[in-house]
């Protein structure tokens, strides 16, 4: 279990659970140094003062509001510490809502919340099956690394997670972002709808970060004086460059078509790929007519031979 990042509590009405908060992800990103090309010293990042070009420890240094260039207001953290914040040690819970009413573009980080001991297990619980029950979530503030945060609190599993969240005046506004004046065809936009649901997925589960895979092969190969991996096929559309759109969504179909039917082929282990099997789907027909056409004609030539008999027959009785 990773360490807790804070401890407090949950205010939910009169009701108080002790809990800790824990990251709910993990950076898997591979992170580098900087270092000096010509002899491969390390290139650190040092805190030195404008003035007197001195380097300064953190106990040195100290927090302040610039008003102007020339003009920067000192905040101690001791009256940090004075500031009126009641949510200091507390998960405040101030409402709940429908989850579909929090704008995503709202939310920041997560954190699990682990109830704080036995004494906790039961109210922990209780918030927990309200939460399942309801189908609501929970807004709450809180106070985090000296500012008072507001967030949300939805079940996940048997755990109740936490969505740090912006405040609404932190959110910009995107409506001078939409392109104005443009007609679309009704075919183009059914071919769009077509395209999203040829591409529909019930999980996002089975994604995986290519290049960070490719970064770790790269810099093992390196490590162990091997040669670097081939670079992959530039796949990439040229920049800028202008395709009828109608025609870019009926391939866009058709490729997300044919990338399905191999996932489909790869999870029942099928040695054939399925837009293969439907091409040779007119060969079969082709063979089907062939078949009916051998009968026919064997069908004739039986009637011709009996005809003949016939004929034969009566003459010879005239």
């Amino acid at each position: 279990m990773p360490r807790p990042l804070w401890t407090g509590a949950i205010s939910f009405g009169l009701v108080t659970i002790p809990i800790k908060v824990i990251s709910a992800s993990e950076d898997r990103s591979i992170h580098f140094h900087q270092f000096h090309l010509s002899d491969m010293g390390r290139v650190r990042t040092r805190k030195v003062c404008d003035l007197d070009g001195e380097e300064l420890s953190q106990d040195e240094i100290g927090k302040g509001y610039e008003i102007t260039k020339d003009e920067t207001v000192p905040v101690t953290d001791e009256e940090l510490d004075q500031m009126p914040l009641p949510t200091a040690k507390a998960i405040e819970i101030v409402s709940f809502v429908d989850a579909a009413g929090i704008d995503p573009v709202r939310i920041a980080d997560s954190y699990y919340l682990a109830s704080g001991g036995q004494v906790a297990a039961k109210p922990y619980t209780l918030l927990r099956q309200a939460l399942e029950r309801s189908e609501k979530v929970a807004v709450a503030k809180f106070a985090w690394h000296g500012r008072e945060r507001l967030g949300m609190l939805q079940v996940r599993d048997e755990a109740i997670v936490l969505h740090v969240l912006h405040w609404p005046d932190e959110i910009r506004s995107p409506e001078s972002l939409a392109p104005k004046d443009v007609e679309l065809d009704q075919n183009e936009i059914e071919q769009a709808v077509q395209l999203t649901e040829t591409m529909a997925a019930d999980d996002i589960s089975g994604f995986r970060d290519h290049y960070r895979e490719a970064l770790e092969q790269l810099i093992e190969a390196k490590s162990e004086g091997k040669a670097t991996p081939e670079p992959a096929e530039d796949t990439e559309r040229k920049s800028g460059q202008v395709m009828d759109l109608m025609a870019a969504l009926n391939a866009s179909v058709e490729a997300a078509k044919e990338s399905r039917g191999a996932d489909e082929g790869d999870a029942t282990d099928a040695t054939v790929h399925p837009m293969r099997s439907r091409r040779k789907a007119p060969a079969k027909k082709t063979a089907a007519k062939k078949t009916a056409a051998k009968k026919t004609a064997a069908k004739k030539a039986t009637a011709k031979k009996t005809a003949a008999t016939r004929s034969q027959e009566r003459r010879s009785a005239s």
